[in-house]
């Protein structure tokens, strides 16, 4: 690990487990349903968050994308107060397509091992 790079890793793993929580405790916006937070990516200077999530209806990403848009800043001042750092990062919310992606290659190979066979 390069130096600098433990920090925003940490912080990241913190809001992770902070925000997971706020949503499913805390926000009241019906757009916003059963989703996973898969990780998020700290920028170096800790001033943005990125939150990568997965979502249960797949259908529904477009109307859940802007619930946790619009909830963005409630979640931001409610993470204020439970963690303690200087500034607390912007959060940008973007659907996680790697499992998505991971289980279309699995399914493949799958296919393709049957044929093998």
């Amino acid at each position: 690990m390069k130096r600098g790079q433990g920090r925003p890793q940490r912080l990241g793993d913190l809001i992770q487990r902070e925000v997971s929580e706020l949503i499913r405790l805390e926000v009241r916006d019906p757009r916003v349903g059963m989703i996973t937070i898969t990780s998020v990516d700290v920028s170096p200077d800790m001033s943005h968050a990125k939150i990568f999530f997965t979502v249960l209806e797949k259908d529904k990403l477009p109307e859940t994308l802007e619930g946790l848009g619009r909830s963005a800043g409630f979640l931001r001042s409610q993470l204020a107060r439970r963690i303690k750092v200087y500034t607390t990062p912007e959060l940008r919310f973007e659907y996680d397509e790697s499992v998505e992606r991971g289980d279309r290659l699995s399914r493949l190979i799958d296919s393709v091992t049957k044929k093998n066979r």
